[in-house]
């Protein structure tokens, strides 16, 4: 199939080869389940018509995923570097966190900023959502520009956590990505974008 777009004439050509893009799972079971994570196969019908099975990770018991580009009264964005065991190495990030059964993306946003970085923040601003990563993961994350911060406790995380609040001037928060992965430190990709989001917003208030 080919998808083709004109901006001078908003026109979006489809070619779709006499195919049937009807496409459907058919069916998900279950192949390995942790405390935290479970492996499942997907059977699906392609738009062939053909039968076939796709591995891919989901979360267990949680309600979604909040990621939080939160700015301090000193338009100060709040990162986090935490090493991650998958990599083996620190990761430069935003905070970030499962949503608990039963609870709203807003108050997991609020819960998890508190425990992360030791800020409550007085207002939530919605600024993107989507999946991670699509080949490999069922997860949804949303994201959101968390402004009116307040300090009311310890960073750090929770008991199983080690984190390293890093206070960067919002206009500043680009170069401060660039010099940390030339460094040599990883930075979560989806950061960057979020970043320039959350800038716009922020600066437009």
């Amino acid at each position: 199939m080919t998808l083709r777009w004109s901006a001078s004439f908003s026109v979006v050509v489809i070619c779709l080869w006499a195919l049937d893009l009807t496409m459907e799972i058919l069916s998900k079971k279950t192949v390995w389940k942790g405390k935290f994570m479970s492996a499942v196969e997907i059977t699906y019908r392609d738009a062939r018509g053909a039968v076939r099975t796709w591995e891919a990770l989901e979360r267990v018991s949680t309600g979604g995923i909040v990621v939080m580009v939160a700015v301090t009264p000193a338009g100060e964005v709040l990162f986090e570097k935490q090493f991650r065991p998958p990599l083996g190495r620190d990761v430069i990030e935003l905070p970030a966190g499962l949503v608990d059964p039963g609870e709203s993306m807003e108050t997991a946003a609020k819960r998890e900023l508190i425990e992360e970085t030791g800020w409550a923040a007085k207002k939530l601003e919605f600024l993107a959502e989507g999946p991670i990563s699509t080949g490999a993961s069922t997860e949804v994350l949303r994201a959101y520009l968390c402004t009116g911060l307040e300090h009311v406790g310890k960073d750090g995380g929770d008991d199983n956590e080690i984190i390293e609040v890093i206070y960067v001037p919002m206009n500043d928060a680009q170069e401060f990505l660039r010099n940390a992965q030339a460094a040599g430190t990883l930075v979560d990709l989806k950061v960057y974008g979020l970043i320039e989001l959350a800038r716009k917003r922020w600066g437009s208030h």
